[in-house]
């Protein structure tokens, strides 16, 4: 991989094993706050890298590989393992309870986001506050659907039945896992091309060759039930604040912006000219978004204890 200013700051990896499965993480920073970051669809904690440093000047950062990406294992789906935002949302409060040792703020990224509210309204204590950055909306969500042309709604589920068929899911994977393809698609999502180096797509790239990679890959394609965020954000037990990149291609942020109704959402914060991934597209602009909160909220708290 090739190693960036911010990468050489991070320390190896860390293992914690989960329901018998290993779960890699990566942790820096010694006192304040907890802060544990996670990833979207097809990323890693590695995906933070530039995010992680920064944080960890003023509290105690986490950010983990959910089960079935990144240095995570990735037992079979259905048979060992059901790759759903209530499985992922339970591993990160179990992470929190074991390892960091007590309530956090939640950082997450695209399908993160819905991972860490799913962890949030099922284990409410573990929750200090929630930072969603371009949520993913779900768009080809089964009761999103209903709502599309006919086309457009029997396309998804056609092409899901295709994908599940193991021969052509296989050479689905082995097309798009190639550092070209992966390229493409980062230049699609980010709005600033120099923010796709080559070491994000080795960071990408690197886990597709494990022992299970392909089966994961097409059970979450496959995967359109669960939570939508809007069941999720009227729950939360805690506030709420959402950055969104204006130049999201993939979750407009016209959409994104009703969520800033709910009384749970303090902040909705647009990111001019920022793509699909801010948190390392712009990481200038969102480092100190997340700080400031996370000492906005910390300091509330105190004060409320005091009376």
């Amino acid at each position: 991989m090739t190693i960036s200013t911010s990468t050489s700051t991070l320390a190896p990896s860390q293992t914690w094993i989960w329901r018998g499965f290993p779960i890699c993480y990566q942790t820096q920073g010694d006192t304040g706050p907890a802060v544990v970051f996670i990833h979207g669809f097809g990323a890693s904690w590695w995906h933070w890298r530039k995010n992680i440093p920064a944080l960890a000047e003023n509290c105690r950062v986490f950010a983990i590989d959910l089960i079935g990406f990144g240095g995570s294992a990735k037992p079979k789906p259905n048979e060992e393992m059901a790759y759903t935002f209530e499985t992922w949302g339970q591993q990160i409060a179990d992470f929190c309870r074991e390892v960091v040792g007590e309530s956090v703020f939640l950082v997450g990224n695209s399908i993160g986001c819905i991972v860490a509210m799913q962890a949030a309204v099922d284990n409410p204590e573990i929750a200090r506050g929630i930072a969603l950055l371009n949520c993913s909306l779900r768009l080809l969500h089964d009761r999103k659907r209903k709502v599309l042309p006919w086309y457009r709604r029997l396309g998804t589920p056609f092409l899901q039945k295709v994908l599940a068929i193991p021969s052509v899911g296989n050479f689905f994977f082995n097309q798009i896992a190639k550092p070209k393809t992966v390229r493409k698609i980062l230049l699609q999502a980010y709005s600033n091309a120099e923010a796709v180096t080559d070491e994000l797509v080795d960071i990408l790239m690197a886990p597709t060759s494990d022992p299970g990679a392909v089966a994961v890959f097409l059970a979450f394609t496959a995967y359109s039930s669960g939570p939508l965020p809007e069941d999720l954000l009227p729950k939360l037990p805690c506030s709420t604040i959402i950055l969104w990149g204006t130049a999201d291609p993939w979750e407009p942020i016209e959409l994104g912006q009703e969520f800033a109704n709910y009384p749970q959402v303090v902040k909705f914060i647009p990111l001019q000219g920022v793509g699909h991934c801010p948190q390392d597209e712009a990481p200038e602009i969102v480092n100190p978004i997340l700080q400031d909160w996370i000492n906005e909220q910390t300091l509330e708290k105190l004060t409320e204890s005091r009376y």
